[in-house]
């Protein structure tokens, strides 16, 4: 085997010595030169090809993968795309020039090496892309293989439950910005990131929101000045929406995600429309969070194992492959979801959590949430190391968070599937979010999220309805453990901080704490809902 065989853990199914030809030069449409590296084993004609389009440079880490698939006997063309690395134009943030796409095609088939087939893999902003090439007819296409990235973009990283991904956003700001400031050699990317974490934590508290990206890398990044000027549903987001391309996709798709991946309702969405349009689908979930799934031995062996039945005609497992987190066991089943009946546990006045609900009149349970000191959160769907499942008895601690928990089980508790929470809640305040975390809670009391999800509400009203869809899961809550329910209005950084003034995200400074009261009577019975097996407890 070979050193980068043995480093991810994988067999190489061939040994080839890998030849490297640096910055070629591909002309896009519009004229703009692109520049890429081209990867082949050597002694092979015309041996099947694998594209890669990325903004994150060449000759760092990234740099791996295609080494890895060239020992495997594939070629790769390894290109950054406009604005970076090299490449000519501007880049625009997840708005991205079909120029680039048009030109590489145009290019790659007149080459002497290409031959007919033609494969595209890549890991979030490199999935990204995929989507918005199949805007065009690709006859030579066989295989997309896709990690942590969806289709769209706006509802599913900008506006999840219509709240703006501050953290998110302003990380994502900070990790490219510091690609051009710095280069993109590994060494200075990992001098970078002294100090980074303070400077996004300042950022993310930055009033008005628009000035942001000053406060973080010292000067306007127009891209994300976009972002929070533009709301969900505005037209500007067309430009960042690639769903309707699902029908041009290559007839085999490797869908790979993790639980803890801000990307995975949506990933899962295009599961979903892959499959009704009748594409050969293989969907892999694992226990990580954004980008970490690429390289680990199941996530790469699997990939590895589609690319070869699509392009050598070898067998490769059909149907979907989920990690049960709470269990530590990976599952098959034919499709996502699998069957379930969404189960209510219903929220009790004294913090308990129970499959029946309050019965008669009870006082609401009350918190106030002051913007000025925002929730915090810890691990979930967070960009960066800090993604994850991690201990939240110190965010449980807070005035400003409830908790709702059941007993300890009686048996296992295994749910698959959506969850989603309906609230009951009143608060003079018409501009307020509310959070929802589920959350395992081991006989010790560690409590360790699971999924969480928010949303964001404008309209006044007395008692109103929040409707708030987590993040979907496969966890199996053991016997003796309890399932707990947080709710909030805030998780700063992920979520940014509502001001509670209705201003314009952009442009507000003011700032209004608000008081919330939840209810959990027969009138008004609030719920968490699981994705629980028929006839499971």
């Amino acid at each position: 085997m070979t050193l980068l065989s043995r480093l991810y853990g994988v067999r190489p199914a061939l040994r080839h010595r890998v030849r490297v030809r640096r910055n070629v030069e591909i002309p896009a449409a519009d004229g703009v030169r692109l520049l890429a590296t081209h990867y082949y084993p050597a002694g092979q004609h015309r041996p099947p090809l694998v594209l890669l389009r990325s903004p994150y440079g060449r000759g760092n880490a990234l740099d791996r993968l295609p080494a890895l698939l060239a020992e495997r006997g594939y070629q790769v063309l390894y290109q950054s795309l406009r604005g970076t690395a090299g490449s000519g134009g501007c880049f625009d943030g997840f708005v991205i020039d079909p120029a680039d796409g048009d030109g590489t095609l145009s290019w790659l088939r007149a080459q002497p090496w290409f031959g007919s087939e033609l494969a595209t893999w890549g890991a979030s902003y490199l999935g990204y892309v995929q989507w918005e090439l199949a805007a065009r007819d690709i006859p030579e296409w066989k295989i997309a293989l896709i990690q942590d990235a969806p289709s769209g973009f706006a509802d599913i990283f900008m506006y999840p439950g219509r709240a703006f991904a501050t953290g998110n956003a302003l990380g994502w700001v900070q990790l490219v910005e510091r690609m051009f400031a710095g280069g993109y050699g590994i060494t200075r990317q990992m001098a970078g990131l002294v100090g980074a974490g303070r400077r996004l934590s300042r950022a993310t508290l930055t009033l008005p929101l628009q000035e942001a990206d000053q406060a973080l890398t010292g000067h306007p990044v127009p891209w994300f000045r976009h972002w929070v000027r533009h709301g969900p549903g505005e037209k500007y987001w067309a430009g960042t929406d690639h769903r309707a391309n699902t029908a041009r996709m290559p007839p085999m798709v490797h869908l790979q995600g993790g639980w803890h991946d801000f990307f995975l309702p949506g990933m899962l969405a295009d599961y979903a429309a892959l499959v009704a349009a009748g594409r050969q689908v293989r969907l892999l979930v694992g226990p990580w969070g954004h980008g970490r799934g690429l390289y680990t031995r199941e996530g790469l062996t699997d990939a590895l194992a589609m690319l070869d039945a699509a392009l050598l005609g070898r067998q490769a497992a059909a149907g979907v492959r989920l990690f049960v987190t709470g269990a530590g066991r990976w599952i098959d089943m034919p499709a996502w979801p699998p069957a379930h009946e969404a189960t209510p546990w219903f929220l009790h006045p004294d913090g308990g959590l129970s499959r029946t609900s309050h019965d008669g009149r009870s006082s609401p349970s009350r918190y106030r949430y002051d913007p000025t000191d925002p929730t915090p959160t810890v691990g979930g769907t967070q960009v960066g190391l800090t993604a994850g499942a991690k201990d939240n008895r110190p965010i449980e601690a807070r005035a400003d968070v409830l908790t709702f928990t059941t007993v300890p089980l009686a048996e296992d508790v295994e749910a698959i599937g959506p969850v989603r929470v309906r609230l009951h809640a009143r608060s003079a305040n018409p501009h307020v979010d509310y959070f929802a975390r589920l959350c395992d809670v081991d006989p010790r009391g560690r409590s360790v999220n699971v999924c969480d999800g928010i949303v964001r509400l404008h309209n006044p009203g007395d008692v109103r309805v929040a409707d708030i869809a987590l993040w979907p899961m496969a966890h199996r809550f053991k016997r003796g453990q309890r399932i707990r329910l947080q709710v909030s209005s805030g998780a700063h950084p992920r979520f940014g901080r509502n001001p509670g003034t209705g201003e314009p995200l952009a442009t507000g400074t003011s700032l209004r704490p608000s008081e919330h009261e939840i209810f959990h009577d027969h009138q008004y019975p609030s719920a968490l809902w699981l994705p629980l097996t028929p006839g499971a407890s």
